[in-house]
């Protein structure tokens, strides 16, 4: 790999002898510039194994929400090592997966009240499309196997996941004949969108088993925002037509959007929620798929064959639940979503030099999420090095130059990642 942005004298051992064996996420190998070499992060910072320390406005893909090393997350972390840090979840039950569930039912609007614990938001979503078939089947309704999706809409890289997302952008384009197909539709923004929605229902109702939406934001589709009303208007059509609604939270929850959740800014409930990411504070990799007591029902039974047949082996991980259950207690202790709307509030005042920039198409916030959408970026990889020249580690895709901070950032510190961005456009 050519172009490395560090001091080639001053990379470590480990990383010289290791990198020719890894495989990195979304980068083509033969060309990427080789990634950074960290070797410890603090706060919102994250410190180069050359000495550099770069401001981080990705939050580590937006899980790092109290930022890096917590005293408080990280010794839950201690303690549960010391304790119990893992025991398999079939026959066996501990303190920290229960805790987290009774609190994640106490959160979540509605009776959003059943917990089922996996290890990523991929299957989180895997987890809640085989939900949403099986909970048809359970009442002895077939054919109810496919699923209302959105364009724009990203679930997750799994196969089941990539087939409700959308591949107009060529991410998952190559798996068009392995995946199965669902319908994409439009977001009902506007009243001739939920018509055409309503239509779709009204002729294939019968086929459907739910409808999945990321509320408020479509994050890795290109950050794109919608108002609470497109939500509002998915419940009334999913009870309409008797279909499950599904919420993927993923991005969205825990503060993200302004809200504990999305669904609390559009006061809708869904059948379904999918919830990781910040879930543990961006310290372990846990998620979560939540559904309401009508959906649980259909699962109690005494035929076994109605039993939702799925356990990752890692499933309820005793430290990831410790985490998460330390994240949560610093939303109740810490002022976060106070610290959001404040975010928000410089995001927008920080970016808002870009609206008259050449080659800006838009500039958006929502919550502790920055949006710089561009007509085009000529290439990513030279862009993103250019950000770290700037002293800051920001990850554009697609055409979209964008932060989401850990909500613990300090002005100056988003101040330094707000001018770096309009420093840099002013140059494209």
């Amino acid at each position: 790999m050519a172009g490395d942005t560090s001091k080639k004298n001053d990379l470590p051992g480990w990383y010289a002898d290791g990198i020719g064996h890894v495989w990195l996420p979304y980068a083509q190998m033969k060309t990427a510039r080789p990634p950074l070499p960290v070797v410890g992060t603090q706060g919102t910072r994250i410190r180069l194994a050359d000495g550099r320390e770069l401001v981080d406005g990705m939050a580590s893909w937006w899980t790092a929400c109290h930022g890096y090393n917590h005293p408080h997350i990280r010794q839950a972390v201690e303690r549960q090592l010391a304790a119990l840090p893992h025991v398999m979840f079939g026959g066996l039950a501990h303190e920290q997966p229960l805790t987290l569930a009774k609190r994640l039912a106490a959160l979540l609007p509605g009776d959003l009240s059943r917990v089922f614990f996996s290890d990523s938001g991929s299957i989180a979503v895997e987890v809640a499309l085989k939900m949403a078939v099986q909970y048809w089947l359970n009442q002895g309704v077939k054919g109810r196997s496919q699923f209302v999706a959105f364009k724009g809409g990203y679930h997750g890289d799994t196969t089941g996941a990539m087939a409700v997302s959308d591949s107009d952008d060529g991410m998952h384009g190559l798996f068009a004949g392995l995946l199965p197909a669902h319908h994409l539709a439009d977001l009902p923004d506007s009243e001739e969108r939920a018509a055409a929605l309503d239509a779709l229902l009204a002729a294939r109702a019968d086929d459907i088993a739910g409808i999945i939406v990321e509320p408020l934001v479509q994050g890795a589709g290109g950050m794109k925002f919608h108002d609470a009303v497109v939500l509002t208007r998915l419940r009334a059509l999913a009870d309409k037509y008797d279909v499950l609604l599904i919420f993927d939270e993923i991005f969205t929850g825990f503060g993200r959007t302004g809200a504990m959740f999305a669904a609390d800014i559009a006061g809708v409930t869904p059948d379904i929620v999918t919830l990781s990411k910040a879930l543990t504070g961006g310290t372990l990799g846990l998620a979560a798929t939540v559904a309401t007591r009508k959906v649980f029902d259909a699962f109690w039974s005494d035929d076994p064959k109605k039993a939702l047949m799925h356990g990752p082996s890692y499933m309820a991980n005793a430290l990831a639940c410790a985490t998460a259950n330390a994240s949560l207690d610093l939303f109740e202790r810490e002022p976060r979503l106070q610290q959001v709307a404040t975010i928000a509030q410089q995001l927008e005042q920080g970016l808002s030099p870009c609206r008259d920039l050449q080659g800006v198409k838009d500039v958006r916030v929502k919550g502790a999420i920055g949006v710089v959408e561009m007509e085009r970026i000529a290439d990513l990889d030279t862009l993103r090095a250019r950000f770290v020249d700037e002293g800051v580690f920001i990850r554009p895709f697609e055409n979209v130059i964008y932060l989401t901070p850990a909500f613990t950032i300090e002005p100056a510190d988003l101040d330094t990642l707000t001018r770096a961005i309009v420093t840099v456009v002013r140059t494209l």
